[in-house]
Order: structure tokens, then C-alpha cells, then sequence
């Protein structure tokens, strides 16, 4: 089930309690995408935060994102980028 760009930031300010969504025109000018503070997001059901740059647990994270974050966002038709190490972009697939 793809999502649209507004919904998914919908989502992400209500499921996830992100509060800090913006698109990535307004960060760069770069067309389509979401921009995240890595720094400000919440901690995942199983107590460790959904996103970390400098993780080495590679049981829980795919290049510093949660498993479980990664797999919702896939399900969705979405993908999470490191821009740098406070910053998380998302894409669709």
C-alpha cells in the first residue's frame, strides 16, 4: 500500500509522535521528499530509539534506522536516507 507525501506526514506527526516533518523542498529545494530530525523522534516499542546513526546492532537496525520503522515505511512505499547524522530524509520506492 503506497502512500501519497501528505499523508505519510500526517502519519508520521500521529502514529509516531515525530514532531519535526518537513519536505525536503523546504531543507534543500530537492523535490518529493520528507525531512526528519533524527534528533527529535521517539523510542520504539522495545526501547531503543528509531534512529541511530552510530549503532553497530545490526539485530535491530538497517544503516542506523529500526527495523521496525523501516518495515513500516516500506510498507507504505517509502524508504528512510541519512542526510548526515542529525538528518533523515525519506523517499518513495
Amino acid at each position: 500500500m503506497s502512500v501519497n507525501r501528505v499523508k505519510l506526514k500526517g502519519l508520521l506527526k500521529s502514529k509516531w509522535n515525530i514532531p519535526f516533518v518537513k519536505t525536503t523542498e523546504e531543507f534543500s529545494g530537492s523535490e518529493g521528499g520528507l525531512w526528519l530530525s533524527a534528533e527529535d523522534c521517539v523510542d520504539m516499542s522495545d526501547g531503543f530509539p528509531m534512529f541511530d546513526y552510530y549503532t553497530m546492532n545490526y539485530d535491530r537496525y538497517e544503516i542506523g534506522v529500526h527495523n521496525g520503522f523501516e518495515s513500516w515505511l516500506s510498507a507504505r512505499g517509502w524508504y528512510a536516507e541519512w542526510y548526515d547524522v542529525g538528518t533523515i530524509m525519506l523517499y518513495e520506492i
